[in-house]
């Protein structure tokens, strides 16, 4: 019978275990930005786009994460500007959201050689992380720490009381496009874990469980963070005993334990 620490012997699961360390607490920290200032719908709009750039990156024989994470960045801050008029914008970015997508099929298609790993963008690939992905999950990670210790009053009075904020002078539209280009670059570093379809999940349930236990921002980046790695890596294993898909399995375990959080009572405002 095969020890049950047998899986540590591998190294593709071992940087596995890593990404989903790193991209948990990515996607609990920058994830909770998103559920406060009510992003969900841009951060998907800016997942679904960037496979455009994996199509392009394909078809000019670059790197697809490159891609990726250019066109994440383009469509992160067209989007926010859209978003800021506010005069239905829902469907320009739904237009944008369509037309990556559509491009990115296209020029895929165009690109020569074989494409039968396509769909690891779209779901996932965890157990393929390379050791060079982990280098630049590291150091995203850095970033974003840097950013909210050194932001962290600027970002909270922006998610919670955006007139306050542009009354005493925080620039309230640039730390907007840096909250969405945080975004796509941790959704660029999820393809790897769960692929762009299933990146909205791990953005969103961690800090909406976290939410409904903590008050402070700090406090929700935090057990949101822990909640992100709990998730991938529950998922990660529970789909290498269980010979599962790992990006479905993480998703679908982040799922169930999130209706087992909906069962207890929130704290109390």
């Amino acid at each position: 019978m095969e020890p049950p620490l047998a899986f540590l012997h591998f190294a593709f699961m071992r940087h596995a275990l890593a990404a989903g360390v790193l991209v948990g607490i990515l996607c609990g920290m920058v994830g909770t930005l998103v559920v406060v200032n009510r992003l969900l719908f841009l951060s998907g709009s800016i997942a679904h786009a960037s496979y455009g750039g994996i199509g392009i990156a394909l078809f000019s024989g670059f790197p697809p994460l490159v891609g990726a994470g250019a066109f994440a960045l383009l469509s992160s801050f067209v989007m926010g500007t859209l978003s800021l008029k506010r005069e239905r914008t829902e469907v320009a970015i739904g237009v944008i959201w369509a037309a990556g997508m559509a491009v990115g099929i296209i020029f895929s298609t165009l690109a020569p050689g074989y494409k039968g790993g396509l769909m690891s963008y779209l779901f996932g690939s965890i157990l393929a992380v390379p050791a060079s992905d982990l280098v630049f999950m590291s150091l995203l990670l850095v970033g974003v720490l840097v950013v909210v210790f050194l932001f962290y009053k600027e970002l909270l009075a922006f998610s919670f009381d955006r007139e306050h904020a542009r009354v005493v002078g925080i620039p309230v539209v640039l730390f907007y496009h840096l909250i969405l280009a945080m975004v796509a670059m941790v959704v660029v570093m999820s393809i790897r874990v769960v692929g762009l379809i299933l990146v909205i999940a791990m953005l969103s349930i961690p800090p909406a469980i976290a939410e409904r236990f903590v008050g402070k921002l700090w406090q929700v980046m935090l057990l949101a963070a822990v909640l992100g790695m709990f998730f991938n890596l529950g998922g990660l294993l529970l789909s290498w005993f269980l010979n599962l898909y790992a990006g479905a399995t993480i998703v679908l375990f982040s799922t169930v334990m999130y209706g087992l959080a909906s069962l207890i009572p929130r704290r109390a405002v």
